[in-house]
């Protein structure tokens, strides 16, 4: 009976600071008219590092080389940077497709494919297709299975999403130091 009356007056006694601390806290802060109207926007990192994950073999993404061409018009000049460029579809996060066996894939994971990819607003592949073929039809649909489970980064100009062209290249042999 000692310890119930022991634990009942020790919740009473901190119910009671509670309530009091609470008191007191609200008198500091009376002139406090909530945030400013201002709303901090956070600009997202422009190449982030794809987390780490487990992969059957090496690939890497090509990214193709964009130049405008030297002329002397510059009419011409202005008329190519007046269009808007596509948005970069840089990976946040590249896990590779374990839905097939190791030995199935073994002889088939040399070759360039090419992919046309869907992104959402939330970076989230929504769908994609093959654009250029590597000749290989196991390997093309293991790239496209594996780019289905990417996640890119969205520009803020694109927040419901944007399409563009994958390149992957896939090499079955580590290349030598």
């Amino acid at each position: 009976m000692l310890r119930l009356r022991t634990t009942t007056g020790l919740s009473v006694l901190a119910l009671a600071i509670g309530i009091a601390g609470t008191g007191w806290l609200s008198t500091l802060t009376a002139g406090w008219h909530g945030p400013t109207s201002r709303v901090a926007t956070v600009k997202p990192a422009r190449h982030a590092l794809p987390a780490r994950t487990r992969w059957h073999g090496p690939v890497s993404v090509v990214r193709p080389h964009r130049t405008l061409p030297h002329r002397a018009d510059d009419a011409v000049q202005a008329a190519a940077l007046a269009y808007p460029s596509k948005p970069e579809l840089v990976p946040l996060a590249a896990p590779s497709d374990t839905s097939q066996p190791w030995e199935a894939l073994r002889g088939h994971l040399d070759g360039q494919v090419l992919l046309h990819v869907d992104v959402d607003g939330s970076g989230r592949v929504s769908a994609a297709r093959l654009a250029v073929s590597s000749g290989d039809p196991v390997l093309d649909e293991h790239a496209l299975r594996s780019a289905r489970g990417w996640r890119f980064a969205v520009p803020a100009d694109h927040p419901g999403g944007f399409s563009g062209e994958l390149p992957m290249r896939f090499v079955s042999q580590a290349a030598s130091p």
